[in-house]
């Protein structure tokens, strides 16, 4: 945790409500997002027990599982789920606008810019927790690789066609959430505690209405007052006022009112499969029906406060301006859901159990580059963020007090202005370090020439004097405007605005024995988890 971070942390605790760690909105918020608030049974991983789903915050689509046990129940659970998320992505995947993108030309072997389509949009599913994002992450694994009757018809216990579809988009979704500053898939107390501090730790910022309570706590109390009101308040049968953020439910509702529910269905189902005449099965159907509903009506008593808090999360955050890379990132995002609808359309097969050691890498390296870029955005987007960054050493800011024009030695001198920057911060500059400052959205970098430590009245402050490299034209003089100006108040990083792409790395077919070949061998596919007794209810 930064020092920042830390001090922002000990003055909520002292005024007794979050305080702002962001003047401006990071992450794109779409003006339809789907949310997604999933509930899961104790004991059994990866069992859903139901959710609330939808677009609409007056009318969520409630689904329940009345026997989590049974598979064909979880898969009319999927299914259902999966005719209220794929409309949502069909609608994105058809309206697409003309883009540019790099290629290899096969026969030159030269980057070539062709025309392809991009999506105009891309859909955004915003779960509460991160427990949520994992819960998204491990239904698509599961439902990926299920054989439907058309594909396997001697397969047991065949999923709907829709089931692996949603599989592999929740899949890619999962994955893509692993890419810091992408914004297909949120888990919104992430988002919100990186907007706002509270005086708790991050574990506790998980609790969804713990966060918003010291985010907005009611009038006349203090946030820990709400937090722990959120956190603990019950209500007179003894359940919490605010269940948690999912998907995880808490005991007291699984022992006392879930699990007698669950009895009751599986009684009345058993007794409706007992029946012998067509009166006696229509009282126990009744029966059964009843049932069910009780259940669904505590599946959504248990997911309805969550859902109103989720959609009161998203209106704090549309408060805050975005920022001006959010854009950016988010284009990132449209080419990751355009290119994954073309492999869906092409009938490429689902994502592998296990990434190659290409594949890997090459994941590891872009969320390595996303992270140091999205640092870096976040900083030149907002100046609370950037005052982190000064306390930390990574960047100073200052009042330009004096510029010289020198030029560099050779056949053709080129331009070389030495800048004295006066400014009260402590960055950490060794000799010949290289800084940068934000020039029309370009970096332009400066090398570290001096400092010198004054204090007089009318230079109190330290100065730095910094040679500038670039960015200045191609002529004996800068270009104007390309030079900092005495008076000017800038703001120079020790860290690069823009991140450079890392060595190629082989071909998968390429690859040494010491990591998957060795070539030209074709890989066995994996073969499926084989049907045990315990699949079977």
């Amino acid at each position: 945790m930064s020092l920042i971070a830390t001090l922002a942390r000990l003055e909520a605790v002292r005024a007794g409500r979050a305080q702002p760690a962001a003047t401006v909105r990071h992450r794109h918020l779409s003006e339809r997002p789907l949310v997604f608030v999933p509930l899961t049974t104790a004991g059994e991983a990866g069992a859903p027990l139901g959710a609330l789903v939808g677009t609409d915050r007056d009318a969520p689509r409630l689904l329940a599982v009345p026997q989590p046990r049974d598979r064909d129940l979880r898969f009319a659970f999927l299914a259902e789920l999966a005719d209220v998320v794929l409309p949502y992505i069909d609608s994105h995947a058809d309206a697409v606008e003309a883009a540019e993108r790099s290629e290899t030309d096969p026969e030159t072997g030269k980057r070539v810019k062709v025309e392809v389509e991009l999506c105009a949009d891309a859909p955004q599913l915003i779960v509460p927790s991160r427990a949520g994002i994992d819960f998204v992450r491990l239904l698509g694994r599961s439902m990926r690789f299920r054989r439907t009757a058309e594909q396997d018809p001697e397969a047991p216990h065949p999923a709907p066609p829709r089931v692996p579809l949603l599989g592999r988009w929740l899949t890619h979704f999962g994955e893509r959430a692993r890419v810091p500053g992408s914004s297909l898939l949120l888990a919104l107390s992430d988002v919100l505690a990186r907007h706002w501090t509270t005086g708790q730790s991050s574990l506790e910022d998980q609790h969804l209405g713990a966060l918003l309570a010291w985010i907005a706590p009611p009038q006349g109390a203090s946030g820990a007052e709400a937090a722990l009101r959120a956190e603990l308040a019950r209500d007179a049968v003894g359940q919490l006022e605010c269940p948690p953020a999912g998907p995880a439910t808490d005991p007291a509702f699984d022992n006392r009112l879930l699990a007698p529910a669950i009895e009751r269905y599986d009684r009345a189902r058993s007794a409706l499969a007992a029946s012998e005449d067509g009166l006696e099965a229509d009282d126990r159907l009744g029966s059964l029906t009843t049932a069910e509903q009780d259940i669904r009506r505590l599946v959504e008593r248990c997911a309805l406060p969550t859902w109103e808090k989720v959609w009161d999360g998203l209106d704090l955050l549309r408060t805050l301006p975005e920022g001006a890379h959010v854009e950016e990132r988010w284009t990132r995002d449209r080419w990751s859901f355009t290119g994954h609808r073309d492999r869906v359309l092409a009938g490429e097969p689902p994502q592998p159990r296990r990434d190659d050691a290409v594949t890997a890498a090459n994941k590891l390296a872009t969320r390595e580059r996303e992270q140091a870029r999205l640092d870096a955005q976040e900083a030149l987007d907002d100046p609370l963020v950037m005052a982190g960054r000064r306390l930390a050493g990574e960047a100073f800011a200052g009042e330009v007090t004096d510029v010289v024009m020198t030029y560099s030695e050779g056949k053709r001198p080129s331009p070389r202005p030495l800048v004295t920057v006066r400014t009260d911060d402590r960055p950490h500059l060794g000799e010949r370090v290289r800084v940068y400052r934000s020039l029309g959205g370009k970096p332009q970098s400066a090398e570290f020439v001096a400092r010198e430590e004054d204090g007089g009245p009318e230079t109190d402050g330290t100065l730095i004097v910094l040679r500038i490299l670039d960015k200045m034209g191609r002529g004996k003089e800068p270009e104007a405007g390309s030079v900092p100006e005495k008076g000017d108040h800038l703001c120079f990083t020790l860290f690069e605005h823009e991140q450079r792409g890392g060595a190629k790395l082989p071909d998968p077919e390429q690859t040494p024995w010491t990591h998957g070949g060795p070539p030209g061998e074709e890989s066995v596919p994996e073969a499926p988890d084989p049907v045990t007794e315990e699949d079977v209810l």
